[in-house]
């Protein structure tokens, strides 16, 4: 489970795809079956994030490879549920996207990032986070590529989680052991603090 909609809203439903494709679902006109699709996806795609924003919020897209790109949802026209969406962020080689969700206008929200070494095992190595103001992030226009949101230090290729909302931003552990994040306030191109513990969500 991604996230939780309602079908009856007069807002669309806002979809982002790892390949970094993005659509606008029409609202209304839903089947009449308890269950359907709401993209049509490309092989080896698939959603990494739900929103269902007014058209003066900003989608917001952010990359394995510590690139963060927002843009206003009015720039997506609604399709249907049967189509495939359109290019939301333009992907490096190898890059992919590891969130997306939506900030709504006027929101006091933070972008959060957490990377951890190459080549490690899985919760041996809790890695580096660091917490930004979103206002720190310049908006650019939708299939464009993103800014840099994290520095990656010696041995660090990639993010391990991101996040963007209204603040404070809240991490919880693999197990839903509370973990504490560094304090808002780090430049967007920082590198990060080191964590005490692995961080399972944010």
């Amino acid at each position: 489970v991604l996230g939780l909609v309602s079908l009856d809203s007069a807002r669309p439903i806002a979809l982002g795809t790892e390949q970094g494709v993005v659509k606008r679902v029409q609202p209304g006109g839903w089947p009449a079956k308890p269950d359907f699709e709401v993209i049509s996806l490309k092989d080896r795609d698939r959603v990494v994030g739900v929103a269902q924003p007014g058209d003066d919020a900003e989608l917001v897209f952010i990359t394995a490879g510590a690139q963060l790109l927002h843009f206003p949802a009015a720039q997506v026209r609604p399709q249907g549920v049967a189509a495939g969406g359109m290019a939301g962020i333009n992907l490096g080689a190898k890059d992919a996207v590891v969130f997306f969700g939506a900030v709504a206008a006027g929101e006091d929200a933070v972008v959060a990032t957490v990377s951890t070494p190459e080549g490690t095992l899985a919760g041996t190595d809790p890695g580096r986070a660091k917490v930004s103001a979103f206002a720190e992030f310049p908006g650019k226009g939708r299939a464009t590529g993103g800014v840099r949101a994290h520095a990656f230090l010696k041995g660090e290729t990639a993010l391990a989680l991101a996040w963007a909302g209204p603040g404070p931003a809240l991490a919880n552990g693999p197990g839903g052991e509370i973990r504490e994040l560094p304090e808002a306030g780090a430049k967007r191109d920082a590198s990060g603090q080191p964590l005490d513990g692995v961080v399972g969500a944010i």
